[in-house]
């Protein structure tokens, strides 16, 4: 990776995944931890997390640690980005999930948390393709209904890679699913759609 260099007189700004500022340090990733049954739902924010304080390099690979033969201004910023990072990502982590990281960079840490959680996306696909097919509104309102489906739907499009979210019969069987759950007094609606 080569050298970044300011380009305003020796400052970093906010777009260098080296920039450091107060607000970014005391404002790490807040959101439910990761328990190990939550993986792609933390996975993404986390991800949009670091991506929105241009940290996201340190757990893709694109932004290196430095040989440690090399004590250079640039290796103190990355090493202090490196630490900030893996502390945002311990501290997202359930109390159990935490007592077992002991790597000292956080793209180590990131990979470690992808290869044992990010297998197992069958079982939680399952329930929630269950839990759409049963959900009906029952004494919910048709937005919060439409609500809770919504959600639904949205985290299995999470799993992009083994459901197909494509075309005309993916909104086809979508509007199908809403139908379906809605309260017999909207049978002259459904009507009109079956």
């Amino acid at each position: 990776m080569t050298e970044q260099q300011p380009s305003n007189g020796g400052k970093l700004d906010a777009a260098n995944p080296y920039f450091l500022h107060h607000s970014i340090i005391q404002n790490g990733a807040r959101f439910k931890p990761l328990n190990g049954d939550n993986y792609s739902t933390w996975c993404r924010a986390m991800t949009i997390s670091l991506n929105a304080k241009s940290k996201l390099g340190f757990i893709d690979g694109t932004t290196t640690m430095p040989s440690p033969c090399r004590q250079t201004r640039r290796t103190c910023f990355v090493e202090k980005c490196n630490d900030m990072i893996l502390s945002w990502i311990l501290n997202s982590l359930s109390q159990t999930l935490r007592r077992c990281h002991f790597s000292t960079t956080a793209q180590e840490v990131w990979e470690d948390l992808r290869d044992r959680f990010s297998q197992s996306n069958a079982p939680r696909i399952f329930q929630i393709e269950r839990d759409i097919a049963c959900l009906t509104q029952d004494q919910m309102t048709v937005a919060a209904y439409y609500t809770r489906l919504k959600k639904l739907w949205d985290e299995l499009g999470s799993y992009n890679d083994t459901v197909c979210s494509c075309g005309a019969d993916h909104k086809r069987r979508r509007l199908m699913q809403f139908l379906m759950g809605l309260n017999e007094s909207y049978n002259a609606i459904r009507g009109r759609f079956c």
